[in-house]
């Protein structure tokens, strides 16, 4: 098990609805908005046999979601073991 958290940048904003709707999607991953405009957070846990499988995934999501986040820049990954 992963935990991973992606920080990336948006060209327009999340709307609040859909920052809280991300949950609903099971797969354990939750979308904040820190304090810096335009900047978010993608964070959750993954299943995978390597680091670099879970963050595909978690960037995956983003990929396969293009109506939550239309264009969009990864700035900094994390992942651990849990």
């Amino acid at each position: 098990m992963w935990t991973i958290a992606v920080w990336f940048t948006s060209e327009r904003p999340v709307p609040i609805r859909v920052l809280k709707d991300v949950r609903r999607h099971g797969h354990r991953f939750a979308l904040d908005q820190p304090s810096t405009p335009l900047v978010y957070l993608l964070s959750g846990q993954s299943r995978a046999a390597t680091g670099t499988e879970a963050i595909a995934g978690l960037v995956g999501f983003l990929l396969d979601n293009r109506n939550i986040v239309d264009a969009f820049t990864v700035t900094e990954i994390r992942a651990v073991t849990s």
